[in-house]
C-alpha cells in the first residue's frame, strides 16, 4: 500500500513539474494542479494510512486515525479549487488580451505580436 501511494505522489509530481515547464498556459494550470493533488495525497498519507479505524478517541475504540491530516486536505482542496478558478480567469484574460496562450512572450518580436493583434481571434503564436 505505502509503495503504491509513494509512487502515485511521485508520478503526479513528475507529471506536474513537466506540464509546469510546458510553453502554454493550459499545461501550466494543469501542471498546478497535479502537483496540488501530490501534495494532498502527501498530506493524507502523512497521517499513516489505518483502515476501519475511527477518527475520535473512544472508549470501545482500540485505535484511531488522526484526523488532522484529513481537516488539512479537505482546506487544501477548497483553496486549490479557488486558486484554479482565478489562474483560469487570469490566463482567459491574458489570452483574449495577447491574442495568444503563451506563457513567456519576452521572446517574440513587437512586430509578430502586432500581426496576431491585428489577425481578429486567430490564437496563434508569432514564428
Amino acid at each position: 500500500m505505502e509503495l503504491l501511494v509513494a509512487s502515485a505522489t511521485g508520478v503526479m509530481t513528475a507529471v506536474g513539474i513537466y506540464l509546469l515547464l510546458r510553453a502554454r498556459t493550459f499545461p501550466v494550470i494543469l501542471g498546478l494542479t497535479f502537483l496540488t493533488y501530490a501534495v494532498n495525497l502527501f498530506l493524507f498519507a502523512m497521517g499513516r494510512l489505518t483502515i476501519n479505524q475511527p477518527p475520535v478517541i473512544s472508549a470501545q475504540a482500540s485505535g484511531y486515525a488522526d484526523p488532522l491530516p484529513q481537516a488539512l486536505v479537505l482546506t487544501a482542496i477548497v483553496i486549490s479549487f479557488g486558486m484554479t478558478a482565478l489562474i483560469v480567469v487570469l490566463a482567459l484574460r491574458g489570452f483574449l488580451e495577447s491574442g495568444s496562450d503563451a506563457v513567456d512572450l519576452s521572446d517574440a518580436d513587437e512586430g509578430d505580436m502586432e500581426a496576431v493583434r491585428t489577425d481578429g481571434d486567430k490564437a496563434r503564436l508569432p514564428s
